[in-house]
């Protein structure tokens, strides 16, 4: 892959995006991630104005302090970026407080997850609003339209996608062209939703390498046996069980008959 290039057709490409739909800016939510940290750096290539919002929920140390840092970063290397700090664990906390009380602690806190992702997007959307920006999602080809892993109305709900085209190894490949701090660089992907330090892999089940392995194999799945069968199960069931985040919202269409 030619990082270089596919980095300014996609800065070129949020520019012109911007300039059509009479945008100003574009806003990122950056949790310390590979991917946050390459979509914030292409919009601010890009030259236009780029809002970067810290958003932290019980969030560990060590993926504030790589937010803070790669923003630093950022705002020496173009002048056209800015940012937030909007600190929502209380906001959290109390839509906790609120719920009735639950005997199932599991399933009560398995609940709660994407509730996070959700109420950083109302946030990122309080900003586009305010400032006539567009919100820039930060998901890849893996998460979005292979394994579904990403919150629906929270981390999907987004304006654009400027790298849902890469494949995960593609956009490290895009961060060390770009200049993505090394301590991003090697951190274990993770979506950072259950308030610890479980990764992407723990909770999948398989590496970002394999997924893309399964993602493009269009061979007979009985020839597999197993370390790639185990992967491309994994793969698949994730696929299918996914499956509602990757296609348009089901429409119940009425006959015309019912109509007149």
């Amino acid at each position: 892959m030619n990082t270089k290039a596919v980095a300014d057709h996609i800065s070129g490409w949020l520019k012109n995006y911007a300039e059509i739909s009479g945008a100003k800016g574009f806003v990122v939510g950056v949790s310390g991630g590979i991917d946050s940290a390459v979509t914030s750096s292409l919009c601010a290539k890009s030259g236009l104005p780029t809002l970067c919002l810290e958003m932290p929920i019980h969030q560990a140390d060590s993926q504030l302090n790589r937010a803070a840092k790669h923003i630093a970063k950022l705002k020496t290397q173009h002048a056209c970026v800015s940012s937030e700090w909007i600190e929502l664990t209380d906001i959290f906390d109390s839509f906790v407080n609120a719920l009735p009380e639950v005997t199932n602690k599991a399933k009560h806190d398995f609940s709660l997850v994407n509730t996070r992702a959700r109420f950083r997007m109302s946030t990122l959307y309080y900003f586009a609003a305010l400032k006539g920006y567009l919100v820039a999602g930060t998901g890849n080809k893996v998460e979005d339209f292979g394994v579904g892993f990403y919150t629906k109305y929270g981390d999907g709900g987004v304006d654009l996608s400027p790298i849902a085209d890469l494949m995960k190894t593609e956009v490290y490949a895009l961060g060390k062209e770009l200049g993505v701090i090394e301590d991003i660089m090697v951190a274990p992907p993770t979506d950072g939703l259950w308030g610890d330090d479980r990764t992407d892999e723990d909770q999948i089940g398989a590496t970002y390498p394999e997924l893309e392995w399964a993602m493009e194999y269009h061979g007979d799945p009985e020839a597999l046996e197993g370390r790639q069968k185990e992967v491309f199960e994994i793969y698949s069931d994730y696929n299918r069980r996914n499956k509602h985040k990757m296609v348009p919202i089901p429409v119940c269409e009425i006959p015309d008959e019912l109509k007149s």
